[in-house]
């Protein structure tokens, strides 16, 4: 009987594994997609601000001769490395350890910040190239250089879209490291009736 039972639960639970290694599968190929996602744009949003040059009557400007543009640049670039190693690893199906989970979990926090920076500070210059500021005596470049502030205002905005994919990831990787640990367990306290949490 004992065996007849046994032999019974056995499709099942392969099933289950089967279903279990599906999803897993298929989850690994998602997050793989959306780590290689912001790599391909970090790379455009490079591209774009290290061609960014321009000669005019009233002299030549390039992304090098401001130190923000700098920052985008590298900021970019690490970002990019950082994403096609960390889809490399991703893809590899391997099972998730707690260490490989905080490992995403930070990386993956750092590098949101890295690059929303470099977009919020690369921001605040091509505002500055546009609008100008008297208080300061700081000119509206962009009337001379205009074609400049628009490759600028281009690598910035794919800047941006790099911080919201990153900041998806961020997500994804806490919702994986957070999933691995149990729920604090509550008892009730017969004194006054209060939910308190065991640790």
């Amino acid at each position: 009987m004992k065996s007849a039972n046994t032999a019974g639960s056995t499709p099942v639970r392969n099933r289950e594994m089967e279903d279990e290694n599906e999803s897993s599968g298929s989850m690994r190929t998602v997050e793989t997609m959306l780590r290689l996602l912001p790599m391909g744009l970090c790379v455009v949003a490079l591209v774009i601000m290290l061609k960014n040059s321009q000669t005019t009557e009233y002299g030549s400007l390039s992304y090098s001769d401001l130190g923000t543009f700098r920052y985008l640049v590298h900021a970019n670039g690490v970002c990019a490395g950082y994403s096609l190693l960390s889809a490399i690893v991703a893809a590899v199906p391997r099972p998730i350890t707690m260490s490989r989970a905080w490992t995403f979990f930070l990386l993956d926090q750092i590098l949101t910040y890295v690059i929303l920076a470099a977009g919020a500070v690369s921001t605040e210059v091509v505002y500055l190239a546009y609008k100008g500021d008297t208080a300061v005596t700081w000119s509206e470049s962009c009337v001379s250089f205009g074609g400049f502030c628009h490759k600028a205002t281009a690598s910035v905005s794919i800047t941006f879209i790099v911080s919201l994919c990153y900041a998806g990831l961020s997500l994804l990787s806490s919702y994986r490291l957070f999933s691995k640990y149990d729920a604090p367990v509550g008892f009730y306290n017969n004194k006054g009736g209060i939910e308190i949490a065991n640790y």
